[in-house]
């Protein structure tokens, strides 16, 4: 399903990198209750070097250049294609798992996720495990994102939910109140979020997620016409009272009525997914 155009010189990576990605390509399948057909290749470009990497996205991005080279140590994809550079094999294959959740997403459903939505499902292909060659995903063992969860826990710095769900990683960057690592959080609550519709009380929110992630593929929210027409069209970019504003109906019309409660039940799991973790000082 893909098309990988690289100037790696690892012996190893080479060998894993296509394993790797038709592995993640199932698993993003898996996330849906009715499987993508694609006869199309995704096209990949991982580079060995920074230096190569920022060469390419000076003109691949062309405008938007300096947003893109703001990334210090990862990947991004764009019009279906993941540009991805070397560091190192075990964070180079989080990356691409992640920003390939993203790949997929543009090319396959008709409408663009809220932020929650689609960094939340992204997260749970940062974690994998190797076996006769195939990689699989293992969200409950992503020690950054659980890590990073049971310190915003201890420090008192948890999100609240009806911030989370309207939040961009822009505005999680610029910080949230006093707490600088809110990026960390803001990706680390909504790795929990995911988890927690998925797992729930043995997959009592299953079907809301399925609900959810279907409507953006097939293009069918019942949302106001303004924001469905927004999600639909990749020619505009996604703005802040966008990304508010459908996150608020796509919770209130999918997930729940009851905000109070799920919040409730939400931040008993995250207390619950991270009791074992032991956090070095």
């Amino acid at each position: 399903h893909y098309r990988i155009k690289t100037t790696l010189a690892d012996p190893l990576m080479l060998r894993q990198v296509p394993a790797f990605v038709e592995s993640a390509y199932k698993a993003y399948q898996s996330q849906l209750p009715d499987p993508v057909n694609d006869s199309e290749k995704f096209e990949t470009y991982l580079f060995g070097q920074r230096a190569e990497w920022e060469a390419f996205t000076q003109t691949f991005t062309g405008s938007d250049a300096q947003v893109y080279l703001q990334i210090r140590r990862g990947a991004y994809s764009l019009n279906s294609t993941c540009v991805a550079y070397n560091i190192g094999r075990k964070q180079t294959f989080s990356i691409l798992g992640h920003e390939g959740w993203h790949q997929f997403v543009q090319r396959h459903f008709r409408y663009r996720l809220p932020s929650w939505l689609d960094e939340g499902v992204a997260t749970l292909f940062e974690t994998c495990q190797f076996d006769q060659g195939v990689f699989e995903f293992r969200p409950q063992d992503n020690l950054l994102r659980l890590g990073t969860l049971k310190q915003a826990i201890q420090q008192g710095h948890i999100i609240p939910l009806r911030d989370l769900i309207t939040m961009n990683p822009g505005q999680a960057m610029a910080g949230y109140g006093s707490n600088e690592s809110a990026i960390m959080t803001f990706y680390a609550q909504n790795y929990a979020l995911v988890r927690f519709l998925r797992e729930y009380n043995y997959g009592q929110r299953l079907n809301q997620y399925h609900t959810l992630l279907l409507g953006g593929l097939r293009g069918n929210w019942q949302v106001e016409a303004g924001l469905a027409q927004a999600a639909a069209n990749r020619e505009v970019p996604l703005t802040a009272a966008w990304n508010r504003q459908i996150s608020t109906q796509l919770f209130q019309t999918y997930i729940t009525g009851d905000a109070a409660q799920f919040e409730a039940q939400y931040r008993q799991f995250c207390n619950e997914i991270v009791y074992n973790i032991r956090i070095n000082k």
